[in-house]
């Protein structure tokens, strides 16, 4: 017998589409859906007829698909198991695009409405044990071990790009659609971002952004990830590890640890 072909994947296969959303309805089921993005982008979670599932997010704005356009860049270049990756892209009538990449369970840490009720992802995030806490720190930080071996500097990572499976007890990388080749000079009045999580020089136009700021912003994520309260007030780790924290989020980036494998190697010293 003749081996027939496979059949095309009814998102991996397709190039082109008119319109995302009735393509998704047609060949799955959109499950969820992310209409109100600061981005500018419109996602969507679909599962097919084989049960598998996908987030396809769809770029509504010319600065979306600039940054879409970044973010394939940067996951041609990065691969990590923490880090979602982008499989594929298909174009739009509008002369957009559209990414497509695995569905991870989880629960974004970015909670502003109920971040302080007990019930919301952050609080019960600061409920688990430390060392699940410090386990997924090590997975943050290792992905980003990968980040600069690549070349890639961060930009706008926060809490919103932290998907956590409370299950699983596994921390997942999403929306990192800014990162960028680096160093290189900024030459807007700031770079997108959290206040809570960005460094000095990422709000000086002229300034140089590298290694020590990815430095930064990994420190930052450690004093609020290892946080008991919004305020700052208390700190669940050592003694140890607020001394890798404080050298990691100076304001003056010579004073930082030189690379992430340096503020790496210091933190899992301190963790020991």
């Amino acid at each position: 017998m003749t081996p027939q072909p496979p059949t095309p994947h009814p998102l991996l296969d397709v190039d082109e589409v008119p319109e995302l959303e009735p393509h998704l309805r047609t060949v799955g089921e959109v499950f969820r859906a992310f209409r109100t993005q600061d981005s500018g982008c419109v996602s969507y979670g679909v599962q097919l007829p084989d049960g598998t599932r996908s987030f396809v997010k769809e770029a509504t704005t010319d600065a979306a698909h600039r940054s879409l356009d970044r973010a394939w860049a940067f996951h041609r270049s990065v691969r990590h198991p923490a880090i979602v990756p982008q499989l594929h892209r298909i174009a739009l009538r509008d002369g957009r695009t559209a990414t497509v990449m695995p569905w991870r369970e989880g629960e974004s840490l970015h909670t502003p409405a109920d971040r302080s009720h007990p019930d919301s992802p952050r609080s019960r995030f600061r409920a688990l044990p430390v060392s699940r806490v410090l386990a997924a720190l090590d997975r943050l930080l290792d992905a980003h071990l990968a980040v600069e071996a690549a070349g890639q500097v961060a930009v706008d990572l926060y809490d919103g790009s932290l998907l956590y499976d409370f299950r699983a007890a596994e921390l997942h990388l999403i929306d990192l659609d800014e990162y960028r080749p680096g160093p290189f000079v900024l030459t807007t009045d700031r770079l997108p971002g959290s206040r809570r999580f960005m460094a000095p020089e990422e709000w000086r136009r002229g300034a140089v952004i590298d290694r020590r700021t990815t430095v930064y912003v990994l420190g930052r994520a450690a004093r609020l990830l290892l946080g008991a309260d919004d305020d700052e007030r208390a700190f669940r780790g050592t003694t140890a590890q607020a001394a890798v924290i404080e050298r990691a989020t100076r304001p003056d980036p010579g004073e930082r640890f030189p690379g992430v494998g340096e503020l790496t190697t210091a933190w899992r010293a301190a963790a020991a």
